[in-house]
């Protein structure tokens, strides 16, 4: 694979990421942001709280506005209810009256199906309503909370009525959900629709991993740090797991879930993102432009193993106990075929074939119906050349490791060797940990809050270029390919840790899963 590079953008720098005032508040321009599928759960569980945080956090507009489209017949009213019962239950700030009350003032509601022509006329006419009423300046973001088959779709119907033309001073863009497409041609193909439409630093492409605070403190971690960086290389790393497990089964995305799996659900978005900031070179800066190039460079560098059958794992989880709870197989839930083959477990083996990563590998595993809700980034360093110590002395003694903690508890933990008290020479492990909750009295944002604000402000960073989409789909199409011609994936149990392939993958090269 070869990385296509982008051309560095050009134009007015903007201030607020002048590095003289990088520690002033982000604070969006005016602006509204357009929700389509407002009724869905991300929407309502994600989507709304988040605007009213970012709000109640002083860092949206006075004349901000919210404008829903759904097929629902509600007034202006009705969506108000719904977004304030949405933000009593899930926003992560206070509720205050006054930051209510002026954020439902912008709040509006346009009915309608997604292919009537009628609908996108009231939606054409509410924005332009918004822009003289409510201050927005022209300046438009819509978010697709819809099935990825309905986005072109939708994104023909707003170049069809002119809500996709900028006009000078303002701007237009467009918010797009994961999975961005099945398999590379069909990444391409969105891509091709999306990008007639829209210019590309216009398309923001959401993957919420990389909001969260721990996966941009990988980057303050490597390289505002003396002292991980000369051991962040081969001579020193053994290995590297990215794992992102849920206690959870499909519960009622069976419709969603089935036919996609969790190789496409997570490794092609998630890990492979994790992957490319834990193993690309420090960037020149911080910008987007940067970024994207570090992060394409090793995208482009990642090597499947020639033996699929060896170094790749899938699975299914069967009935079973989690939580203390009975719980059905993956073939008993409601909506799913009898004789389905999607794996709800994924797991493999891929080498960067850098020179600083040479003989590394990185293994990825992600599944449904696993011991804990974690996720999380372990680099497994080699053991000690040298120990001058006896086998009983160090028996208890494992791998060095540095574990980047993602979800549920965000933090950071390193393992090393220290000596147990007392008159023995005996060395065990331990660990030394950080907590971003004990650490900081400032509660960590949530993604969607970072993300949002993110697409008003025009700040891309943290939203993968379409480059970098189809380069994962490069790396995974090949193991998607392979695993549909061998039948049904391996069944396992509710509440292990994956099917015994996955712990053979990695027994094969002498090395074990971690127990996060």
């Amino acid at each position: 694979m070869t990385a296509e590079l982008e051309e560095e953008p050009t134009g007015p720098v903007n201030p607020l990421r002048d590095p003289q005032d990088r520690r002033l508040p982000r604070i969006a321009g005016p602006s509204s942001l357009v929700i389509f599928g407002v009724t869905g759960d991300l929407a309502r569980k994600k989507l709304m709280p988040a605007i009213y945080d970012l709000a109640n956090r002083g860092l949206l507009p006075p004349g901000f506005a919210l404008v829903g489209f759904a097929r629902r017949d509600f007034s202006n009213q009705d969506f108000a209810q719904i977004v304030h019962d949405s933000v009593k239950e899930h926003a992560r700030t206070p509720f205050r009256e006054e930051v209510w009350q002026q954020l439902a003032e912008g709040f509006r509601f346009v009915p309608g199906d997604l292919t009537d022509d009628e609908a996108f006329k009231k939606l054409r006419e509410t924005v332009d309503e918004l822009d003289v009423n409510r201050g927005t300046g022209g300046n438009h973001a819509f978010y697709l909370s819809i099935p990825p088959s309905l986005f072109p779709k939708v994104v023909e119907k707003l170049k069809q009525h002119g809500l996709a033309d900028e006009v000078a001073g303002s701007w237009r863009r467009v918010v797009i959900e994961k999975p961005f497409g099945h398999d590379l041609k069909s990444a391409r193909e969105l891509n091709h629709v999306v990008e007639s439409v829209f210019p590309p630093e216009a398309v923001f492409r959401i993957d919420h991993y990389l909001g969260k605070e721990t996966v941009q403190n990988m980057l303050a971690l490597r390289f505002a740090n003396a002292m991980f960086e000369p051991v962040w290389n081969s001579h020193y790393v053994d290995h590297v797991q990215i794992t992102m497990a849920e206690d959870i089964g499909i519960g009622g995305r069976a419709g969603y879930y089935d036919g996609i799996g969790a190789a496409r659900d997570v490794i092609q978005n998630h890990l492979l993102q994790l992957l490319a900031l834990v193993a690309m070179e420090e960037p020149v800066s911080f910008d987007a432009w940067s970024l994207r190039q570090e992060k394409k460079k090793v995208l482009a560098a990642v090597k499947l193993p020639d033996r699929l059958d060896l170094h790749t794992a899938r699975g299914q989880y069967a009935a079973g106990w989690a939580g203390g709870t009975k719980v059905k197989g993956y073939l008993q839930e409601d909506g799913i075929p009898q004789h389905s083959a999607t794996e709800t477990f994924a797991a493999m083996r891929v080498d960067v074939d850098t020179r600083r990563w040479a003989g590394v590998p990185f293994y990825l595993r992600t599944g449904k119906r696993l011991g804990r809700r974690v996720t999380e980034v372990a680099v497994m360093f080699k053991r000690a050349p040298h120990l001058p110590f006896t086998a009983t002395e160090t028996e208890e003694l494992g791998q060095n490791a540095l574990v980047m903690r993602i979800q549920p508890d965000e933090g950071i933990t390193m393992r090393f060797g220290a000596k147990v008290p007392g008159t023995m020479m005996e060395i065990r492990d331990v660990n030394m940990d950080f907590a971003y909750g004990g650490s900081f009295t400032e509660s960590s944002p949530e993604a969607y809050e970072r993300l949002i604000l993110d697409v008003l402000l025009g700040d891309p960073p943290l939203f993968p270029q379409h480059t970098e989409v189809e380069l994962g789909w490069k790396i995974l199409d090949p193991v998607i390919n392979f695993w549909a011609e061998q039948g049904q994936p391996e069944q396992y149990d509710s509440g292990g840790w994956g099917p015994d392939s996955a712990h053979e993958m990695l027994a094969r090269d002498g090395r074990a899963w971690r127990r996060p």
